[in-house]
């Protein structure tokens, strides 16, 4: 006969958070019967989820700032790994001032809470929590990227970036805990699960398979990654909820062994071993090196005898999590780094020049330039480009299945795929970096048969259909780093205008004009691709 056996199944062991206080006020402990409970009014909810959701736009932790600088100092990192770790750390410090949110996708927003079962709010704490995150994403200058369905197939913008994702857990005692991100479209996409068995719990084949399944990740998700492994789970929907959390950092503090009462455990082992694995994939922080990760957590849960959740996932270049916590004392944030520009070194790191390429040629001498130059190549754009991403794209290829010409504007210039945060006050551009090439793959083909999308400018790797059409028709594919775009829209961005769609928000068709652009050459017009030779 065996005894009964219960723990919390994720002891985090410490909390070493600092926190910054916001109030005392909206908090009061009161007597119940002969038991002390916390009431909170429901305003606190709504002033801490804005407070949060404002903080982590703009700013990012001290820990994920001193790794961006780890990579300047060591001198293993490539060139393309210092760029990128320099432009980020530049990107930081700009967003820190209140104006231009770190990542154009300011995300959805998304709360994890546990609610002491001796707290009293007597509302539906999601509704001011949410109320908490619209004023935020009204008030600043942030972009609404939530759709949502009108019936099967058509969709709209909320406008206002809900619904938010909230998550709320009991627990015991007088304090309420929470963990708020904005999680990005990039960094979600890169979430998987991997429905194994058994006879992926060995040394062998557990390697061998986080070796083929890194490669899944790719980079347009903005590396360098905090990445998360999750092995085992109670559900899939548990091995998932943990790569999420894992990947924000929220079970740092977790055992490191487990015990018969199926504790979660952090394997630090393994996660030296992933980190190797990464580093050894030389796709380093976007464009080559040893930076693919800052970081690896991997966890080990409990499975069903007959199932084994594998999950994977990362923490993007805009880190945006952050913790918060309602107690008698008051109503705390973590606190995050106000002051980015501490980690930047004095000078910039030496590169060599970059190629200067003139967009306001006709399209014909701008391919011309570029097939001059192997992939890999570091670019600086100045001139006129185009703004398009997923919708644009789809009514775009409806004007040709109905037998209509492509539109001028998708031959003359370079197509960047992005989609910007608002525009701040006296500013040409709102926050306006690159978003996740791939999900236009399938046009390339058909636009550039009839001589659009020429030149791609947008991040990550992209699929081979990709490669083929620029070897075809004597396209290219520019990588832009994923990440910075506070700072491309203050120092690179000249100008914006709405050309077409402008019903679609910020899937608008835009034309903007760029200086100094950074981009890599990606695919040529030979049929060569820079990630297919990692």
């Amino acid at each position: 006969m065996i005894d009964f056996i219960y723990q919390d199944p994720y002891p985090i062991l410490k909390d070493d958070t600092q926190y910054r206080k916001i109030t005392s006020d909206f908090v009061k402990v009161e007597k119940f019967g002969e038991r002390e409970v916390l009431t909170v009014d429901p305003k606190g909810l709504e002033l801490l989820a804005e407070e949060a959701l404002t903080d982590v736009s703009f700013m990012l932790r001290t820990s994920h700032l001193q790794k961006l600088r780890k990579i300047l100092d060591d001198p293993e990192a490539t060139d393309n790994d210092r760029f990128v770790a320099y432009n980020l750390l530049q990107n930081a410090s700009v967003a820190a001032e209140g104006q231009l949110p770190s990542c154009q996708d300011t995300g959805t927003a998304i709360v994890m809470a546990k609610k002491g079962e001796s707290i009293f709010t007597g509302v539906d704490d999601a509704e001011w929590l949410s109320r908490g995150i619209f004023n935020t994403y009204q008030k600043r200058n942030l972009r609404y990227s939530q759709i949502v369905p009108i019936s099967m197939f058509e969709e709209k913008n909320s406008g206002s970036n809900l619904p938010a994702q909230i998550d709320i857990y009991a627990k015991k005692g007088t304090s309420y805990d929470f963990l708020f991100m904005a999680k990005g479209g990039g960094s979600a996409n890169k979430t998987y699960l991997y429905q194994q068995t058994k006879s992926l719990l060995n040394e062998k084949s557990l390697d061998e398979f986080i070796r083929t399944k890194i490669k899944d990740l790719g980079t347009s998700a903005c590396p360098p990654y905090h990445l998360a492994l999750v092995i085992g789970g109670t559900s899939a929907e548990a091995n998932l909820s943990a790569v999420k959390k894992a990947s924000a950092g929220y079970y740092d503090h977790l055992p490191t062994s487990g015990n018969m009462a199926g504790q979660a455990f952090r394997d630090h082992e393994w996660e030296e071993r992933v980190q190797k694995i990464c580093q050894e994939s030389a796709i380093g922080a976007q464009f080559g090196g040893k930076y693919f990760t800052h970081d690896v957590r991997v966890i080990r849960l409990p499975r069903h005898a007959a199932s084994c959740p594998v999950g994977l996932g990362v923490s993007c270049s805009a880190d945006r999590n952050i913790k918060g916590k309602i107690t008698k004392d008051g109503i705390f944030v973590e606190q995050l780094e106000v002051n980015p520009k501490q980690f930047l070194p004095e000078t910039a790191p030496h590169l060599e020049a970059p190629v200067e390429i003139d967009l306001d040629q006709p399209m014909a001498d701008i391919l011309a330039k570029l097939s001059q130059y192997p992939v890999k190549t570091r670019l600086k754009l100045n001139g006129t480009v185009i703004v398009a991403r997923d919708i644009a794209h789809a009514k775009i290829k409806e004007l040709l299945d109905a037998g209509k010409p492509m539109p001028d504007y998708f031959k003359n210039h370079p197509v960047y795929y992005a989609g910007p945060a608002k525009t701040p006050d006296g500013m040409a551009s709102g926050s306006f970096g690159p978003t996740t090439a791939g999900r236009m793959d399938v046009y390339v083909d058909e636009f550039q048969k009839n001589g659009g999308s020429m030149i791609m400018l947008a991040k990550g790797n992209r699929t081979k259909q990709v490669t083929d059409a620029c070897n075809k028709y004597g396209g290219f594919y520019l990588g832009s780093i994923g990440g910075p775009a506070a700072i491309l829209a203050q120092d690179n961005i000249l100008k914006v205008e709405v050309v077409d769609f402008e019903e679609l928000g910020m899937e608008a068709v835009r034309k903007i004009t760029v200086k100094d652009f950074p981009a890599f050459i990606i695919t040529d017009d030979k049929g060569n691709d820079f990630f297919a030779n990692l």
